[in-house]
């Protein structure tokens, strides 16, 4: 036998084998010699230097960045509204041109199981509460258990260009960031750029999946150490010795590409990919061609095609039959080289060379395979193939991770619109990390909702629904929350005593409000100002002359005169108080009534005087009721001083002439707690039910909108309960406190609400059909830019449940049971 024939045999690989070796070694081969095979993790990991504002050397002449942007709902949106996100996400893709290489990073990753405990642990502290935080971090645990929110769900951009040096390379991609992030939000999505250290994080995270170790890395410590920054993100080993899995420290992982073979693809693939929970990768490379050269290519493609066609036709003549009877590959391949030509020369599209890789990871070879198998289901769903990577793992977790290599030699040709079907956007999710409130479930995605208001640029808030939709309870649920998490004040403006259980069972002060009550709250009271007597006066004006335009003011308000008549008997009510501020020099409603009567206008004219003073007697008669007639319940010094962290004012019993007078004067109280509570640095939440009361009359909803601002500045965090949507939004004025609000919360609406919210909140047929004839609990939440449906079934058999439920059948069944 010869010689190299034994050869052959001896390396037991048939010729087909022995030619895909031949292609591999081409392709590791850098410049025609073989590479030497990396020996340890960091030298596989394929970039050269991570510098501190986050670009990375990735070979000696290629520079990437990266921005992380952040998910929308797409789902949600009209299909109009689709097409406008699918047009400006073309617009981000003909962006580049084709000098920058652009890469698609997104990373669904397990979040490590301590940590996401540590999320719903609230520190017990040897109270009398210590019951309920026990009950109640195990109720979010339940809810938590019920989602995926131990999967963390990232999506990246990261693009390069080729520069000389470092200064070079920084100066046009610092220009590339600053458009990329505009464009991002022109699709509607916020997006930030990412720092050395963030970028090195995240390939932390990406290599070491097995462990979730926290990272621990400084610059600072890196010149220090000597080290490279590679031996902070490396896993302890990888192993590429099978031609289709690798491992990465403990885990096992799987790179795959997506053969393209469908015409057309529909916008659901990656959302389908992307619902998958468990650690799964996508990375898209692109990189656009120049027109000119595409257009070249496409018409050297069509001569060819037609040279097949005028050869097919020449068989047919000498065979003959029909020379029109082609076969069908040549006349699919002409028509859509046809329609490719005719897309880049009448409209915006341009080629772009992409290559589209998924990895999948498993703790496990059995639980790699499962992963892979659902992939690949929905893959062959959207009529492609999943295709391993064989014998090119190494490369193809290069290529996957955010660095912006590409060493595969993979490639398909997608025209711009077939590439931005791949929409990147699914579902939004609102997962805050510690402290945060829990506000239900994410209805598409059943996530956990955890935000925390305090961290929006304006905390206030709105809860809008028809009577039995769950407002209260929403509210409640809050107010459970915050006490048990936050050192923060609570004050509640109780219309319909539905928060005395919840009051009660946490220990707190309710301060009733009646004709019949030894309980006094005293619209007087002043808060003397950190800044002076003067601001402390100008704001208990305002308030007082708000009040005086609610009792005196008839339908068409007070006139300007007359709010000055009373600013003029405000001015020196005071002196004694602000001389000696002890509780019995505070002024009380009768004082204003005698310095009314009592008002002598100065320098004008006598008609003017007179005319003036009879105005101030007016406003005076017209206090009467209320400081020695019937209502004069308001008609004394306040006697309450608690300190209590809640408080609940209950106004139930005030009847119809008092109740909207109750609100606006709890209002005030509030306003001073909160000016108190500044000094202190601590937060005051407040909670005013039936709040449309407030707003039926024009004075009082203009105060209320001014209060809703000063809160914000203030500390003070407002929520506002409403069933009646149409008086919430029917003046330019009550306007303003949606416009100071970015939380609101929506529950079901009829359908003439509906259309308001529709208008007012910009909200689509998709989302309000969460807020129509939905159950108890369910609804939408914005929060600031975030629109989610979520549901909130809360756990009926929880102590927690009993306090904040005020449904009057499942009452009278607790106490039939009992």
């Amino acid at each position: 036998m010869p010689e190299n024939k034994k050869a052959a045999n001896k390396t037991g690989l048939t010729f087909s084998e022995k030619k895909r070796l031949v292609e591999l070694r081409r392709i590791l081969a850098g410049n025609g010699k073989e590479q030497a095979k990396p020996d340890t993790a960091q030298k596989t990991i394929t970039f050269k230097k991570m510098f501190r504002d986050g670009i990375c050397q990735v070979t000696h002449n290629f520079y990437t960045k990266m921005v992380e942007f952040y998910d929308i709902n797409y789902d949600l949106l009209e299909v109009e509204d689709q097409g406008d996100i699918l047009e400006e996400y073309s617009k981000l893709i003909n962006y580049f041109d084709p000098s920058i290489k652009f890469e698609l990073f997104l990373f669904n990753r397990q979040v490590n199981e301590q940590a996401l405990a540590e999320q719903f642990d609230i520190p017990l502290q040897d109270d009398d509460f210590d019951d309920i935080r026990e009950e109640y971090t195990q109720m979010l645990k339940h809810q938590s258990a019920k989602g995926n929110n131990g999967i963390i769900k990232s999506k990246y951009l990261i693009f390069g260009v080729e520069s000389i040096g470092y200064k070079e390379a920084r100066n046009k991609l610092n220009n590339i960031e600053k458009d990329v992030i505009r464009n991002l939000n022109n699709i509607g999505t916020n997006a930030r750029s990412l720092d050395g250290k963030e970028r090195l994080r995240i390939l932390h995270e990406y290599f070491n999946q097995g462990t979730m170790e926290p990272f621990r890395f400084s610059f600072k410590e890196l010149s220090e150490s000597g080290k490279s920054v590679k031996d902070y993100i490396a896993p302890p080993g990888f192993d590429f010795r099978y031609p289709s899995r690798f491992k990465s420290g403990s885990m096992y992982g799987s790179v795959h590409y997506l053969d393209i073979i469908a015409p057309r693809f529909n916008d659901e693939l990656l959302k389908k990919l992307l619902d998958i929970d468990d650690n799964l990768t996508i990375t898209m490379h692109m990189q656009t061609m120049d027109p000119v050269k595409a257009i070249k290519m496409l018409k050297g493609a069509l001569t060819n095609i037609q040279k097949m066609k005028i050869e097919e036709q020449k068989k047919a003549v000498r065979s003959g039959y029909d020379m029109d009877i082609l076969p069908t590959d040549i006349i699919t391949y002409e028509k859509d080289t046809l329609e490719l030509l005719d897309d880049l020369n009448t409209s915006n599209q341009k080629i772009v060379k992409m290559t589209f890789l998924i990895t999948c990871y498993g703790k496990t070879k059995r639980e790699l395979e499962n992963i892979t198998q659902r992939v690949s289901g929905i893959i062959q769903q959207a009529n492609c193939n999943l295709r391993c990577l064989q014998y090119l793992q190494e490369q193809g977790l290069m290529a996957s991770a955010p660095i912006g290599c590409n060493d595969t030699g993979i490639e398909r040709v997608l025209t711009t619109k077939s590439t931005a079907i791949l929409v990147p956007f699914c579902t939004q999710e609102l997962f805050m990390p510690a402290p945060a409130i829990y506000y239900g479930l994410n209805a598409l995605s059943n996530n956990m909702i955890m935000a925390d208001r305090k961290r929006l640029r304006t905390p206030n808030g709105v809860i809008l629904g028809t009577p039995g939709s769950g407002k209260s309870f929403s509210a409640k649920r809050e107010i459970l929350s915050c006490f048990l998490m936050t050192r923060d004040d609570i004050i509640i403006c109780d219309p319909e005593g539905e928060y005395f259980p919840l009051v009660q069972a946490l220990k707190g002060q309710v301060i009733r409000l009646a004709t019949d009550s030894k309980d006094y709250l005293n619209p007087m009271d002043i808060q003397l100002s950190h800044k002076g007597d003067k601001e402390a006066l100008k704001l208990k004006s305002d308030f007082l002359i708000t009040l005086c335009d609610l009792i005196a003011g008839g339908k068409d308000g007070l006139e300007n005169d007359e709010k000055g008549i009373i600013d003029e008997c405000i001015r020196h009510i005071y002196d004694t108080y602000f001389e000696n501020p002890v509780p019995e020099n505070m002024p009380i409603l009768e004082d204003l009534y005698n310095a009314l009567l009592k008002y002598e206008p100065k320098n004008v004219e006598k008609e003017l005087a007179k005319e003036a003073k009879a105005k101030a007697v007016r406003i005076a008669n017209s206090l009467v009721l209320y400081v020695s007639g019937s209502q004069n319940y308001f008609n004394h010094r306040t006697n309450v001083d608690s300190q209590n962290r809640i408080i609940c004012f209950d106004i139930r019993d005030l009847g119809k002439q008092l109740k909207e007078l109750g609100m606006l004067i709890v209002q005030d109280a509030v306003w001073n707690r909160v000016s108190q509570n500044r000094e202190r640095k601590i937060a005051t939440r407040y909670y005013c039910d039936e709040f449309h009361l407030l707003l039926k009359e024009k004075q009082t909803a203009i105060y209320s909108v001014e209060i809703w601002k000063r809160f914000r500045k203030w500390g003070g965090i407002p929520t506002g309960l409403t069933q009646n949507v149409g008086d919430f939004l029917r003046s330019e004025e009550i306007e303003g406190i949606l416009g100071n609000s970015d939380f609101v919360y929506l529950l079901n609406q009829n359908a003439k609400d509906q259309a308001i919210l529709a208008d007012k909140l910009g909200l689509s047929e998709k989302q309000l059909s969460h807020v129509t004839n939905s159950e108890p609990g369910s609804g939408l939440i914005l929060f600031d830019n975030v629109v989610i449906p979520f549901v909130d079934k809360y756990p009926t058999n929880t102590k927690t449940y009993a306090i904040m439920n005020t449904k009057p059948e499942e009452a009278v069944k607790k106490d039939e049971a009992s």
